[in-house]
């Protein structure tokens, strides 16, 4: 996708410059479009203009995945026991530092059954301006951590933000990952009101949704009790995202 959106750019500016024979607004038009082109290919994940990402899986019956971001945190145990409640296995992309935070927390969190993604060492505000090097780094260090307390591998990645550039895109051929999305983006760190982020999540729903959440506040925990309880009734089933890469769990 990213190349033929990029090609057809290219000949709508070149003919757009002809048209109005080479004019310097033209130009300076068709920067800033081609500007704002690259800074929404970088936040937006499910475009792929970067990254070529997991967003959702094809599937005909009705189940989606649960993902987790951030952790683990002090509320990730209230949330493993709501799973477990529901008999529900989820997606964790954990941070390293988190990790080495909440080590038992962690450890509970592959004991019983659910998927480890890669979410860095750091998680750091800057990941969309580190090097090529640093981010391999981030990503590496953070696999030692979830080797060295939980012992597990994972190929699994998600990028912080969900952020991708070109370093971005060079860092996970390197560490041999496959960068998760999703395409159900609940915004529950920045919504405030429970009521509109369980709507924003159930309204977009399909079939083979991979659903962002965070495993990070009271306020998602009470969320999620809403969402399984929606998921049960609507007859949805959940799958861990390891079941479309094949990712094996070491």
């Amino acid at each position: 996708m990213k190349h033929y959106s990029f090609i057809l750019f290219y000949l709508f500016c070149n003919v757009f410059i002809y048209a109005f024979q080479g004019s310097l607004w033209v130009y300076i038009a068709c920067f800033l479009a081609f500007s704002a082109v690259v800074v929404w290919g970088s936040f937006a994940i499910e475009l792929g203009y970067f990254v070529n990402s997991i967003t959702n899986k094809r599937t005909k019956i009705k189940e989606v995945a649960l993902t987790f971001d951030d952790g683990p945190t002090e509320f990730t145990p209230q949330f493993l026991d709501l799973l477990q409640k529901h008999q529900v296995k989820a997606t964790f992309f954990c941070i390293g530092k988190q990790i080495e935070k909440y080590p038992e927390t962690f450890q509970r969190i592959i004991a019983e059954g659910h998927t480890i993604g890669n979410h860095t060492l750091s998680h750091s505000s800057a990941t969309g301006f580190l090097s090529t090097s640093k981010m391999v780094k981030e990503i590496e260090s953070c696999d030692e951590v979830i080797k060295q307390i939980g012992n597990v591998q994972t190929d699994l990645y998600r990028p912080p933000f969900g952020v991708t550039n070109p370093s971005i895109a060079k860092a996970i051929k390197r560490t041999h990952k496959t960068s998760i999305g999703w395409n159900v983006r609940s915004l529950d760190t920045v919504i405030n009101d429970e009521k509109k982020i369980f709507r924003r999540i159930t309204k977009t729903l399909k079939k083979g949704s991979i659903i962002l959440l965070h495993d990070t506040s009271e306020k998602t925990y009470r969320v999620l009790v809403d969402l399984l309880v929606f998921l049960e009734d609507k007859k949805y089933s959940t799958f861990t995202v390891d079941s479309i890469t094949n990712s094996r769990k070491k």
